[in-house]
């Protein structure tokens, strides 16, 4: 069948035809690109999991932020880069001859398992900046060579700056599982120790430090053995959680069903001074500067909740719910009103 042209293409053959020119090319459609997959080396852990890392370490990231301005009494931004599943080679291959690890092992619910350790990787000149603020200075370092070498009194305060990193890792996940990372040591020869399988699958995650004088990274290299062994309990034990949490969350209500709130419908305020209070009387009149119609506050606990009309109901006094304030949000800016 032949193809049918739209307007805009006749449109533009005819005028090139009055203009004696060749009718212009049509514009293919650029190519539609492709990740590679390798069926040699298939994914070990899907997008949801590799999520779900990301806001792990997004809350550490929060937690180290503020252990560092902690520790160094200076301002630092920590921020995750990204969080991507590899071989260990393709990071073992990356490294340094001058490059210092540090090595932790995982300890889940109180029982350690032997496997492989979770390593972490500081750029020298971050690290070498943070020493020099734990020894007292500005962090103002000049730009360190790729081949700066450690010396002893820098590798104790390597090791004292990145116990606290390893100390507070276990804080990111205690919305899943309760994890404790302990400390092992630090590694000054990572290319000839083999800490993990060359071909084993690692989930490597990046994090940028940035400082007001330098910046800097730390790679987190997480085996695929530990994270496996982390996802199966909590599979295991997320659905018990959620069902204790269930049953607590309806005994609360059940307690708070029977207890009494005291509700408080506010028709204005003013400001009056304390001569005038002492002399009212009973028939003298406030100046509330409403209007009659003007909406009446309901407070619960001191806060406004809900608004609504005055008016009467089987010769009471009532008042008519007009609007709710059902987030915190509205309700301190209606509070400032």
């Amino acid at each position: 069948m032949a193809e049918v042209l739209s307007q805009s293409q006749i449109d533009a053959l005819l005028n090139s035809m009055k203009g004696g020119g060749a009718a212009p090319a049509r514009e293919e459609a650029p190519e539609k690109k492709y990740r590679k997959y390798d069926f040699k080396s298939p994914r070990k852990f899907t997008k949801d999991r590799l999520k779900m890392l990301r806001g792990i370490f997004d809350n550490y990231s929060r937690i180290l932020n503020t252990r560092i301005n902690g520790l160094l009494h200076a301002t630092c931004e920590v921020e995750v880069e990204s969080v991507e599943e590899q071989r260990y080679y393709e990071f073992s291959n990356a490294l340094q001859d001058g490059a210092v690890l540090t090595v932790a092992n995982l300890n889940m619910e109180g029982d350690r398992d032997e496997e492989e350790p979770m390593l972490m990787l500081l750029t020298t000149t971050v690290m070498v900046s943070m020493m020099d603020r734990l020894l007292g200075g500005n962090g103002n370092v000049e730009e360190v060579p790729d081949d700066y070498e450690y010396t002893d009194l820098d590798l104790c305060l390597y090791e004292n700056l990145t116990q606290e990193f390893v100390r507070c890792m276990g804080e990111s996940w205690n919305n899943y599982i309760r994890l404790d990372f302990d400390f092992e040591r630090v590694e000054t020869n990572p290319t000839l120790v083999h800490l993990i399988g060359l071909d084993e699958t690692v989930v490597m995650v990046d994090l940028k430090l940035k400082f007001p004088n330098c910046d800097g990274g730390l790679s987190i290299v997480l085996p695929g053995t530990m994270l496996t062994n982390i996802f199966t309990r909590i599979s295991q034990e997320n659905p018990t959680r959620r069902a204790v949490g269930e049953n607590r969350a309806d005994d609360i209500m059940d307690q708070l069903r029977d207890s009494s709130l005291d509700v408080v419908a506010e028709l204005g305020r003013t400001t009056l001074r304390l001569r005038d209070i002492y002399g009212l009387n009973v028939g003298d009149v406030i100046d509330l500067s409403q209007k009659k119609d003007s909406p009446v506050f309901l407070r619960i606990g001191g806060r406004k909740w809900f608004d609504g009309m005055m008016g009467v109901s089987e010769k009471h006094l009532a008042v008519k719910i007009k609007q709710v304030y059902h987030t915190a949000e509205r309700r301190d800016m209606q509070e400032n009103e």
